[in-house]
């Protein structure tokens, strides 16, 4: 089932660079029809070849885009994230519906997919199914918080050596066909549904979450920036994300925590090697370079440290 995922997501996919890469990184861990699989943000960097900022950004923006689902109730090994990707799930539900309907239907006979089939609901997966790839189901996770991490540790890849299912051609768009004379299913895009136009907001209206301030503290950035550090850290993020457009408040939060583990540790503040009597850098003119540079050298060795 990992073909029918990559074929979608070539084919139909609205993500761009990275987080294409990303998505494709994942369908080809997709073992069955359920489009579920699990992987850990150093397996998809050493699969993309990508920074770690740049796959969970990666990873928000699929989610935010409605391409990539997070299985919160489910882990993969070393307790690694579990994703579903919601419409090749679709398609193959609904190729399945349609086959027990009419045994003799062909596939390619199917209607195309539209936005008003939606994937099959993920209390429905077959847990028992997931648990021969290597998925768990966490026993009391229905009641408890919603997982906030993007991935787990490194694992190793689901099996792909299944029994291949019936279905024998990719999703039908029509008379246009791939090399391989699959049809392809019609593009869909939610990305601007007006159901998740509404979640959008400006970096500046933007609210530091919980999540976020405690994953700073888990990281050390708390203790290695002070809160004045962060507060300034912050307050340079949005001056630089004025500009950006809305975004979801998934994708904010992974930009912001983007940025404060890009932040360098506050460091003493430096002697003006410029601090000579009588005047700064414009009364060194006529000065060579080397007695510019000397002179800076003595102006720093007979600054006062407080400790005389």
């Amino acid at each position: 089932m990992s073909g029918q995922a990559r074929k979608w997501t070539w084919e139909s996919s609205t993500s761009r660079g990275t987080a294409r890469l990303v998505l494709l990184s994942i369908a080809d861990r997709i073992p069955d029809a359920q489009c579920v699989a699990y992987a850990s943000v150093t397996d998809l960097m050493e699969r993309t070849h990508a920074s770690r900022n740049a796959v969970r950004t990666s990873l928000a923006l699929l989610v935010d885009a409605g391409e990539l689902e997070i299985c919160a109730e489910y882990e993969g090994p070393q307790h690694s994230t579990v994703y579903r990707m919601p419409r090749p799930a679709a398609w193959l539900a609904k190729v399945a519906a349609a086959l027990k309907a009419d045994p003799d239907l062909r596939v390619e006979d199917v209607e195309p997919l539209t936005g008003a089939d939606p994937a099959p609901d993920l209390k429905d997966l077959d847990k028992e199914l997931l648990r021969k790839h290597r998925i768990w189901f966490i026993a009391g996770s229905e009641s408890g918080p919603r997982r906030q991490k993007l991935a787990g540790s490194k694992s190793a890849p689901p099996r792909q050596n299944l029994t291949p299912p019936r279905v024998r051609n990719g999703p039908p768009s029509g008379s246009k066909s791939d090399p391989q004379n699959c049809s392809s299913e019609p593009k869909v895009n939610r990305r601007y549904s007006s159901s998740s136009a509404a979640d959008l907001t400006s970096a500046t209206d933007w609210q530091v979450d919980d999540a976020s301030l405690s994953w700073a503290q888990q990281q050390g950035h708390l203790d290695r920036l002070g809160e004045q550090g962060l507060q300034a850290a912050d307050a340079k993020w949005r001056h630089y994300r004025a500009a950006y457009g809305p975004r979801s408040a998934a994708a904010w939060a992974a930009d912001w925590r983007s940025w404060i583990d890009r932040e360098h540790t506050p460091t003493f503040q430096r002697p003006n090697l410029y601090a000579l009597p009588g005047g700064g850098p414009a009364s060194q003119a006529g000065m060579s370079k080397a007695d510019r540079h000397t002179a800076a050298l003595l102006a720093a060795i007979d600054e006062p440290t407080g400790t005389e």
